[in-house]
């Protein structure tokens, strides 16, 4: 029989139209009577696609080929480590930082009209030309082998410059008593005198004369290099910033039964007695750790970064061009412009798990074999001597590659925590997308079954319109009322009648027309 009625043709044009309107797309755009709803899933979805963009950034992707280029980095680092940077030396250190001193104060006095060519003259014109008010209470500060460090005003710090400025305004010194405990001294009479009267004096002796008298007492004082003796200098930016610190309220309570030792440990440093050596004679030489030690060993820890620096940018540069290499290879680029369509973000070697993870195995790779180096040289040269072994090993060690290989392990915790949170918050997104799906697909459900059962209570009043119809013909005799019936009946089936009443029914069988049931 033929399927092909209009009352088919009206229910397939109701379910098209429904099923436009009721589909569910992938971004789970539902049409829904409730616009909150609708809201809620775009919102959804935004947040999903901002984790997802942030979760690609945190996830790792690196393969063999990739650890393979860590951990040869890591090695080939190490062998240039090994060869080119060495053992440090605190002789050489010293001897570094006293002569680039020492060039430095003639250098600065020269600019302030010194004719000559003796560091001793140099110093002697410097401490004539800009006298602080603080060197009149050396006393108070524990005379010239102590003064420098437990007075404020002769550290070449930001809070250095502003004891200067404050004694200019108040008359007293500040600085730490022999126990590491802050204090005020008031100046002398003698003192007063090299206070500013003007706000504009105060300010130039405070700063101008500070700076310049720091220069002057870089090399030691003019006395003690006239008697070829090694000056006491100024503590260095490191040394000072620890003696600032011990002497602060906190330092002193986090500290309540060392800070008289932490104070010693400081002063020990500073004055030499605490790194000690014997030379050929067996005589102890003391070693200062002031200014010039701090830049001798400034420059040594930037020899020990030349390795640490060039495993890096191997490594993201190994990383960056096999990352292009693969874009490249994935798409079709018919001219220049089209590299803007390559995806940067993983070819730029920043901001990216990946390489974060071969940085990390690069420097735990480069640190393993320093470590193998120092252990190595230093057994041999001290023949087996375990008491003098740490020593040669601490002295060989590469300390900014073992800091660069803990900063990259702080880092790989990190951006593992942020890919556990990453995830969570898909997992949340995702149950929130499947509530607010599963809610749709009820309402779906609810609406459909609705439909279905509305079309079927229509048909069944249809049948029973048709049936009675027949029966009102039978009864009567009405043969156009039971075909008027029939028909009703053939097109709730959805079948197309061949006749709809007596006249059209003899016509067919007169026909050569076959009658279809």
């Amino acid at each position: 029989m033929t399927v092909n009625s209009s009352k088919l043709q009206k229910k397939k044009a109701e379910e098209e139209h429904y099923s436009q309107e009721e589909v569910i797309s992938a971004e789970v755009r539902l049409y829904s009577d409730n616009s909150q709803v609708l809201s809620d899933l775009d919102e959804v979805n935004r947040n999903l696609q901002a984790v997802n963009s942030e979760l690609e950034r945190f996830t790792n992707s690196a393969d063999r080929t990739d650890y393979a280029i860590a951990v040869g980095s890591g090695i080939l680092a190490g062998l240039l480590d090994s060869v080119f940077v060495g053992a440090f030396n605190l002789e050489e250190a010293d001897q570094w930082g006293n002569e680039k001193v020492n060039d430095f104060v003639l250098t600065v006095a020269k600019t302030q009209g010194y004719r000559g060519a003796e560091l001793t003259g140099a110093i002697e014109h410097l401490e004539d030309l800009f006298p602080i008010a603080a060197d009149k209470a050396t006393n108070e500060f524990g005379g010239g082998l102590q003064h420098h460090l437990r007075d404020f005003s002769h550290h070449p710090t930001p809070v250095g410059l502003i004891c200067s400025i404050l004694t200019q305004f108040t008359g007293k010194v500040y600085g730490t008593t022999k126990a590491g405990v802050f204090q005020s001294v008031q100046l002398s009479e003698d003192g007063f005198l090299l206070i500013g009267k003007t706000f504009p004096e105060k300010i130039m002796f405070g700063v101008v004369n500070w700076a310049f008298h720091l220069a002057s007492d870089m090399a030691g004082s003019s006395g003690s290099v006239r008697n070829n003796r090694l000056g006491t200098g100024i503590p260095g930016p490191l040394v000072s910033i620890l003696k600032e610190l011990s002497s602060t309220p906190l330092f002193r309570k986090i500290n309540k039964d060392g800070n008289k030792e932490f104070s010693v440990f400081i002063s020990k440093l500073f004055n030499g007695t605490l790194l000690m050596e014997r030379d050929e004679n067996n005589k102890l030489i003391p070693h200062k750790f002031d200014l010039r030690t701090e830049l001798g060993v400034a420059r040594y820890t930037g020899r020990q970064a030349i390795p640490v620096l060039l495993n890096e940018c191997v490594v993201r540069s190994f990383y960056s061009l096999r990352r292009l290499a693969m874009e490249l290879g994935s798409t079709k680029l018919d001219s220049i412009q089209d590299l803007a369509t390559l995806n940067w973000n993983r070819i730029l070697p920043f901001r990216n798990r990946t390489v974060d993870r071969m940085l990390t195995i690069s420097s735990m790779t480069f640190t393993v074999a320093d470590t193998a180096d120092a252990a190595i040289h230093a057994a041999i040269e001290t023949g087996g001597n375990w008491v003098l072994f740490s020593g040669k090993f601490v002295a060989r060690f590469n300390y900014v590659g073992a800091g660069r290989a803990a900063l990259a392990i702080v880092k790989e915790i990190s951006d593992d925590k942020k890919e556990t949170q990453l995830l969570h918050e898909k997992v949340l997104l995702s149950d929130q997308k499947a509530s607010l799906f599963l809610g749709q697909l009820q309402e779906f459900k609810a609406r459909l079954e609705e439909r279905v059962s509305n079309y079927l209570a229509e048909d069944l009043t249809e049948f029973m319109s048709g049936f009675d119809y027949m029966r009102q013909g039978l009864d009567s005799g009405n043969s156009d009322l039971v075909i008027h019936g029939n028909v009703i009946i053939q097109k709730v089936l959805g079948r197309e009648p061949q006749f709809t009443n007596q006249e059209e029914f003899d016509t067919l069988m007169e026909s050569d027309i076959p009658l279809t049931l």
